[in-house]
């Protein structure tokens, strides 16, 4: 009996720090208002200038926290700083739970992003009304949405929207209008479609051309000793 409950216990102690690092689902609470997806708020900043690549731009961002209903999403959107009121290289992204803010997450890989580059003073209206427009389901495009970006930057700020599937014209194009419409943007505001694929390819090229500029000071340096 008593190697019996000895195993028993062995048993229970090998599987009792799985159930307490298993995370608890985010569910509504009671009487609240159920969203269609549940969603992470997360932040970043970096050093401009600095090329990133994608380890340590995933060291560098970090979870607020997620919800499920729409008062749980107040509750964390009123104690946080509006992007007007941040200051150098800050972004604050939400993406649905489960999606990274990162091009290489598989939900991200074969998408793309609408880019909108804002005068200053306009970041803090143009992302409130697009979360709210996203979190409302307003896109009307399934579950092609995978979450919103807004980058604060010395001279200008950018909101973007990120979607699964950059091939697909027509989802696009709607997501576009839908954009336009939510944040009422003049007609002649220019926006501008990014896949992801493209994205990486850049920063992977600005990565090379400055190691090879640092290749090239080095051995100018070198040169000149001599």
């Amino acid at each position: 009996n008593n190697t019996q409950k000895d195993s028993e216990k062995e048993k229970n102690d090998r599987e009792k720090p799985q159930s307490t690092t298993k995370r608890k689902a985010v569910v509504p609470g009671p009487a609240e208002h159920p969203l269609q997806y549940n969603y992470t708020f997360w932040y970043s900043r970096r050093t401009p200038g600095r090329p990133t690549s994608s380890q340590s731009y995933e060291q560098n961002i970090k979870q607020i926290g997620t919800f499920a209903s729409v008062e749980q999403f107040w509750r964390f959107y009123s104690h946080m700083v509006r992007p007007g009121d941040l200051t150098g290289h800050s972004d604050f992204h939400l993406f649905k739970e489960g999606i990274k803010p990162m091009w290489e997450d598989d939900a991200n890989k074969n998408g793309g992003k609408w880019i909108i580059r804002l005068r200053k003073g306009l970041a803090s209206r143009c992302w409130e009304n697009l979360i709210l427009a996203m979190l409302g389901e307003q896109f009307m495009v399934g579950e092609e949405i995978c979450g919103a970006v807004v980058s604060v930057r010395f001279q200008e700020d950018i909101i973007s929207i990120w979607n699964k599937t950059a091939s697909d014209q027509a989802t696009t194009a709607r997501i576009r209008d839908t954009l336009r419409r939510v944040l009422n943007l003049p007609p002649n505001t220019i926006m501008e479609y990014k896949t992801h694929t493209d994205s990486i390819k850049y920063v992977w090229w600005q990565g090379e051309g400055l190691l090879l500029v640092a290749c090239v000071l080095e051995q100018f340096n070198a040169d000149s000793k001599n």
